[in-house]
């Protein structure tokens, strides 16, 4: 099929590959805009951009597609099927429109559980069993389009890097099946019941707060690894913790129990295996003792 694909961070490269192996014939590639990074805040092009430069497609970086110029440009592509895949921006009714076979996306949750930003990060907060990934038709509602196909995953303890790439990989297969047999994966319009939204991450939100029980600590930490990373606060630094495992353990939410950095909880305890200290390597929190000592007693925010 002639397709466009749209779609920006590293969870939309499996799809945009998955494509190209399929010998669908994509020709543009859209993108957010690159954005700068690093200690010099130099522009740096986005997964999608990068994948699609190396496979020679034409790249589209629009900062906005409300425009009457940019839908023309995008019109004139006369494609068949726009394949997206958290692309990040809102695509207008005149684009939803302009392919013979409209816009289909790849979703990471099991709609309608889970529609808008972050249902990766939502799903294990919530502590949710399973999640998957949903081929749906786009519409103007935030992923409300009929369902064309899902696949379904266990969550199993994984983090929110894990369980992304994993759907990544899902998606992209799904896709392609999708596009394979259109006639044979009719929409399906998505129930009433279940509908949860899966708002932006606030980095806020990454604070450990020890008040709180050991179990929804241990997903918070799964949650925002690798990034943003929850955190606790000791003399005014930054503990990044990256992974961490629930223990028994009883004391004043925020105290240090032992020396191995078992913490109290508002019910049991959460001892942290991997952390990552301001401006340094990730390490394994024994090997992080052995320099910093954090003994029994301390308080941590």
């Amino acid at each position: 099929m002639r397709v466009v694909f749209m779609g920006t961070p590293e969870f939309a490269v499996p799809t945009l590959r998955a494509l190209i192996a399929a010998g669908h014939n994509v020709v543009a590639v859209y993108c957010q805009p690159p954005r700068p990074a690093g200690r010099g805040k130099a522009l740096h092009p986005s997964p999608v951009q990068r994948a699609a430069e190396a496979a020679g497609i034409p790249v589209l970086t629009p900062v906005s597609l409300k425009g009457l110029d940019e839908q023309a440009v995008f019109a004139g592509h006369q494609a068949e099927v726009a394949v997206v895949a958290a692309y990040g921006l809102i695509l207008p009714p005149a684009v939803l429109a302009a392919p013979v076979h409209g816009c289909l996306n790849v979703h990471g949750s099991i709609l309608p559980r889970w529609r808008g930003a972050a249902p990766v990060q939502r799903a294990i907060l919530a502590g949710d069993a399973e999640t998957g990934v949903t081929v749906m038709q786009m519409e103007r509602g935030l992923d409300t389009g009929a369902m064309l196909a899902t696949v379904r995953v266990p969550v199993a303890g994984k983090t929110a890097g894990e369980l992304t790439s994993e759907l990544a990989d899902l998606g992209a297969a799904a896709m392609v099946a999708v596009l394979a047999n259109l006639p044979g994966h009719p929409p399906v319009v998505q129930p009433d019941d279940g509908v949860t939204y899966a708002a932006k991450i606030d980095k806020a939100e990454s604070r450990l707060n020890f008040a709180l029980g050991a179990d929804v600590l241990e997903r918070q930490v799964r949650a925002f690894a690798p990034a943003p990373g929850a955190f606790f606060e000791r003399d005014g630094e930054r503990f990044r913790v990256l992974a961490a495992a629930v223990v028994d353990g009883t004391g004043e939410p925020g105290t240090v129990l032992d020396d191995a950095l078992t913490i109290a909880c508002g019910t049991g305890a959460l001892v942290p295996t991997l952390i990552q200290r301001a401006g340094r390597p990730a390490m394994a929190v024994a090997a992080l003792l052995r320099g910093y000592a954090i003994p029994a007693g301390t308080r941590l925010a």
